[in-house]
């Protein structure tokens, strides 16, 4: 009698492991965010605009470095686990020397190898959940994914702001020691999963990705969506500091009023996109998503709450569909590479979208205008017309050329 109990959580423990991992892997990414300030001018005054959002784009592009040659040598040695370790190691390395009394130009280097540590991770914990989809189901597996994920961005914002309240060097130290301890629990709470198939060259790698066009649709939301993330944790934030005058824990919990909803229905969000039309609901997400954006430059401080709320609802109806379409149109031999692939779009964005906020912030504020309704407008227009120029592919059917249900994934699982 206890035989049939027991078996059916059995694909999913895994899975749970993975999700645990991921959620601690993302808490110090979001923690810093509230104590931005005080990691940059608070601790290097007279930076400039562009200078203080570069602290959260450069993260970002060692990140573009990192992912797509981790999915090589993952795919082609067929490994993640070791390499997963390792680059924990790395990433705890750099967390903890951050809080040293260096200049800002060491404090960027170190950050930069930090995003290079940090993806290289997340890109392989991903791949595992895509791996693990074989038994759970890809919308159950990459759903769990992305609510892991944005639950760990959700808690990271309020804990930053509540442990960086006296120190923000605070924060970036004890997720250091967070790192090291997930290096070390990696190898003994991880498995791998059995290869499908021989292992490529990582030349055969790049030629099947280049012939996968259809990846090039998730890629493009991966990108535009990360944008805004990166524009969100920046511009926003300093926005709600300098204009607002929100505190560290004030701009905490107004970044947790979004990131909530988004991680709950991540994974239902996900499930449901194994049924109805993924790319029909990110283009529907992504437009609402950029009203979203839009209404940001008119709230009241006193409506943000509710405003971010409702957008935590729409970005879930766009992220889990692109996480569960980029896992279907991976091939049994190159999830690594692809999921690479869609964190390399992701990091483009997010290393951008800073770097687009206070070029646009300068640019407005040398112009003798209030710089911030303007950038709001711009970026939120930004995302409409890339669900708008999507449309058209939508409209002609290109949703019958992708795979759907359970069907999609027996074609992709073999």
């Amino acid at each position: 009698m206890s035989i049939p109990a027991a078996l059916p959580p059995r694909p999913f423990m895994p899975l749970l492991r993975l999700a645990l991992i991921l959620y601690l892997l993302m808490l110090p990414v979001t923690g810093m965010v509230p104590v931005l300030h005080g990691l940059t001018e608070g601790r290097h005054p007279g930076t400039s605009d562009l200078a203080r959002h570069l602290f959260m784009s450069i993260n970002m592009i060692g990140a573009l470095i990192a992912a797509p040659l981790a999915g090589l040598a993952s795919d082609s040695l067929g490994r993640r686990v070791p390499l997963i370790a390792g680059a924990l190691l790395v990433n705890a390395a750099a967390l903890l020397l951050i809080t040293g009394p260096w200049s800002y130009a060491v404090i960027l280097a170190l950050r930069f190898v930090e995003g290079c540590a940090h993806m290289t991770a997340l890109s392989l914990l991903m791949t595992l959940g895509a791996d693990h989809g074989r038994r759970a189901g890809l919308g159950a597996s990459m759903g769990a994914v992305g609510s892991a994920i944005s639950f760990g961005v959700a808690s990271g914002a309020p804990l930053g702001g509540w442990i960086g309240a006296a120190s923000a060097t605070q924060v970036p130290w004890l997720g250091g020691w967070l790192m090291l301890a997930l290096a070390a629990a990696v190898p003994l709470l991880l498995r791998e999963t059995p290869r499908e198939s021989a292992r490529p060259s990582p030349t055969e790698l790049v030629r099947q990705l280049a012939s996968n066009r259809l990846l090039a649709v998730p890629y493009l939301f991966a990108f535009v969506d990360r944008l805004t993330v990166g524009f969100i944790v920046s511009t926003f934030s300093l926005y709600l500091g300098a204009v607002l005058l929100l505190d560290a824990r004030q701009i905490g919990l107004v970044m947790a009023a979004f990131l909530i909803p988004f991680s709950l229905l991540a994974y239902p969000a996900g499930r449901l996109s194994q049924r109805w039309d993924r790319l029909g609901m990110m283009i529907a997400g992504s437009i609402l998503y950029g009203l979203f954006l839009i209404a940001l430059g008119w709230a009241p401080a006193g409506a943000l709450a509710a405003l971010m709320a409702a957008g935590g609802v729409v970005a879930a109806i766009m992220y889990a569909p692109s996480l569960v379409l980029t896992a279907e149109l991976a091939g049994p031999n190159q999830r690594a590479s692809t999921m690479a692939g869609f964190n390399v779009a992701g990091s483009l964005g997010f290393a951008l979208g800073p770097l687009l906020g206070g070029t646009l912030v300068g640019t407005f504020r040398a112009a003798g205008m209030d710089p911030y309704l303007p950038v709001f407008i711009l970026v939120g227009a930004l995302e409409i017309l890339i669900a708008l120029a999507v449309l058209p592919l939508w409209r002609r059917g290109i949703g019958s050329a992708l795979p759907t249900g359970r069907a999609g994934e027996a074609s992709r699982t073999g």
